[in-house]
């Protein structure tokens, strides 16, 4: 560690991430050469392709239909408040114009920075801007051939890494975020991605805050950007006194609101639409309307935010799957979005197959599985005021049951629980959602 340097003084203060945790729904974007070979953005790792095979990608992207204002748009009509795009991932092609290497889109037969424009059309529909970087480069000569590097398993991976000097790479990297966040303006979010220090793999070893020099990288975000919230990937928690200002579970929603050292953090879940990050032609797992509204629930009702990913394709548009996608979430929250955008978790237990959320006096009961007429609440006493469905603004009625009168034989009803009155029918909703407006 850098004896000048003390992570824990790097930490974004909380009020500066007030509008990440009201905003709640973004979008992720992974582009990239990859998108040419359209079957996952790791398939340089899982293929083991060397550099020189790579090469056709980079020789043939063109994305010629690229309209940022066009994602922009989808991703406003949506109902996402902010994005975060891969300005570089893995494979180590840059999207934006930098200075550090030719590898990057104003190099290839498309020939513009990719990034500046994307800033301008999203700012213009009104969603904060964050970046992705890579902390891995499998084109970078001085990044080591580790478990992650397409030629891990070649027999001579060893004797390739001699010469091959990190501390180098570590300083390419602070050039380029150096770069990304002083070209562009203002940016919300630094994402980057990640950190393996136990990862040993044939005796070729992993790669974590020693290699990436975190201490000085994360310094050197601060300077650049003061306000600017940064995830937890740069395998600093070991610091004392460090948490980091966001926690990022990644394809999964927690049973519970993540913890760091025991304290509770301000945390995002990021998940794709199918089972790929990057275009991927053939693949077929993409999630039903049901199971995209769910995850958005699921994510607020135990107080997280939700970045939901779009692989672009090799042309520069977003999959017609992908937009269906998108649609759906702006379809639904069109309606329900008061139960999402500065809301959290309710002290109050919800009911079996239900979430419920909260901002202020109003609770948001949503409703996975349609009963038959009535929902039953503990914990309200008098103090439910109205209800109402959000999709219409229709009211609902309920019941205040006195346990001495109408408890049934053997099941006992709490004091203070209610008893909602549903219509036979579901309504027209994928997630249906009663708004419950507390007495002041």
């Amino acid at each position: 560690m850098n004896d000048q340097i003390s992570v824990k003084d790097l930490v974004l203060a909380q009020d500066k991430k007030d509008w990440f945790v009201a905003d709640r729904f973004g979008m992720f974007i992974h582009w990239g050469l990859y998108s040419l070979g359209a079957r996952h953005e790791w398939l340089k790792n899982r293929e083991e392709i060397t550099t020189a095979d790579y090469q056709k990608y980079f020789d043939n992207f063109d994305p010629d239909l690229y309209d940022p204002k066009e994602w922009a748009r989808r991703a406003r009509e949506a109902g996402m408040k902010y994005v975060v795009i891969t300005t570089k991932h893995h494979e180590g092609f840059c999207l934006f114009d930098t200075k550090a290497t030719d590898y990057k889109a104003t190099s290839t037969p498309y020939g513009k920075d990719l990034i500046k424009p994307f800033v301008d059309a999203f700012r213009s529909e009104g969603l904060r801007v964050g970046f992705y970087y890579s902390l891995i480069d499998w084109h970078h000569d001085d990044f080591g051939i580790d478990v992650h590097h397409p030629q891990r398993n070649r027999l001579d991976a060893a004797e390739m890494n001699k010469g091959r000097q990190i501390i180098d790479y570590a300083g390419y990297m602070r050039e380029q975020v150096t770069e990304l966040l002083t070209n562009y303006g203002k940016i919300d979010v630094m994402w980057f991605d990640f950190s393996y220090p136990k990862r040993v793999y044939r005796d070729l070893p992993g790669k974590g805050r020693a290699d990436w020099e975190s201490d000085k990288l994360l310094k050197l975000v601060r300077d650049l950007q003061p306000d600017i919230i940064v995830n937890n990937r740069l395998d600093l928690l070991d610091e004392e006194g460090f948490l980091p200002d966001i926690t990022t579970p990644e394809q999964y929603t927690p049973r519970q609101a993540p913890k760091v050292k025991g304290q509770d953090v301000t945390w995002e879940a990021c998940h794709t639409f199918s089972g790929s990050w990057g275009y991927y032609r053939d693949e077929q797992t993409w999630k039903s309307p049901e199971q995209l509204i769910k995850m958005l629930v699921d994510t607020v009702s135990l107080g997280g935010n939700l970045l939901m990913n779009v692989g672009p394709t090799g042309r520069g548009t977003f999959d017609g799957r992908a937009n269906d996608a998108l649609a759906v979430y702006g379809e639904w929250l069109r309606v329900n979005g008061r139960s999402i955008y500065g809301a959290g978790p309710s002290q109050v237990q919800a009911p079996a197959d239900c979430r419920l959320t909260q901002n202020g006096n109003r609770l948001y009961l949503h409703i996975y599985s349609w009963p038959f007429r009535h929902i039953h609440i503990d914990g309200f006493g008098d103090k439910l005021k109205y209800a109402q469905f959000l999709s219409d603004a229709s009211e609902v009625r309920w019941l205040t049951p006195e346990p001495e009168v109408d408890s049934n034989i053997g099941v006992a009803i709490p004091r203070g629980s209610i008893t909602l009155e549903l219509p036979v029918l579901k309504p027209d909703v994928v997630v249906p959602v009663i708004e419950l407006i507390l007495k002041d």
